[in-house]
C-alpha cells in the first residue's frame, strides 16, 4: 500500500486531493512562457533556468502539456515552446488534472466534507487561469505584462 493511499472496507482508495509538486511546477512554468508574451518559441531551458526548474522534469510535464495541445513544440536552433491556445483560455484545474488525474474522484466514497473540500478546490483551480497566474505574477513584481 502507498503511502498516502486510504484503506477503507477491503478496498484501496487513492489519495482524496493529490497535487504532487507536478501541477505547480508546470503552473510556473506556463506563466513564465505566458509572462513572455512572445509568438515565438521559447527554450525549455531559458524557461527551466528562470523558475528554477530542473530541464528534464519540465521536459516530461511539457510533453503532456504538448499532447494535450495546451502547448506546440518546434525543434530545430530557434526551437521551444509556445501555447496552442491562449493563456487565458488553459485553467490551473486542466494543467492539475492531466497531469494528477482527476482532483476528489474518491472523496464521495469518504463523505460530505471531503466532496465539500474538493468541490472548493476544483472551483479555485477552474475559475484560475494562466492569464491570470502571469498577471498577479506581473503584479506582484512590479513588472511589465506582456499580453498575446
Amino acid at each position: 500500500m502507498h503511502a498516502g493511499n486510504l484503506v477503507l472496507r477491503g478496498f484501496t482508495l487513492g489519495p482524496v486531493l493529490a497535487i504532487t509538486s507536478k501541477s505547480p511546477y508546470a503552473v510556473r512554468a506556463l506563466s513564465e512562457l505566458a509572462r513572455r508574451g512572445s509568438d515565438q518559441p521559447v527554450p525549455i531551458g531559458e524557461i527551466a533556468r528562470a523558475r528554477d526548474i530542473p530541464v528534464q522534469f519540465l521536459e516530461g510535464l511539457f510533453a503532456t502539456l504538448r499532447r494535450a495541445g495546451i502547448l506546440q513544440s518546434q525543434r530545430g536552433v530557434k526551437g521551444g515552446y509556445l501555447f496552442a491556445r491562449e493563456p487565458a483560455e488553459v485553467t490551473v484545474l486542466e494543467v492539475a488534472e492531466l497531469l494528477e488525474g482527476a482532483l476528489g474522484a474518491d472523496a464521495p466514497l469518504l463523505g460530505p466534507v471531503w466532496v465539500e473540500a474538493a468541490a472548493a478546490v476544483r472551483e479555485v483551480l477552474a475559475r484560475t487561469t494562466i492569464a491570470d497566474v502571469a498577471e498577479r505574477e506581473a503584479r506582484e513584481a512590479g513588472a511589465p505584462m506582456y499580453y498575446i
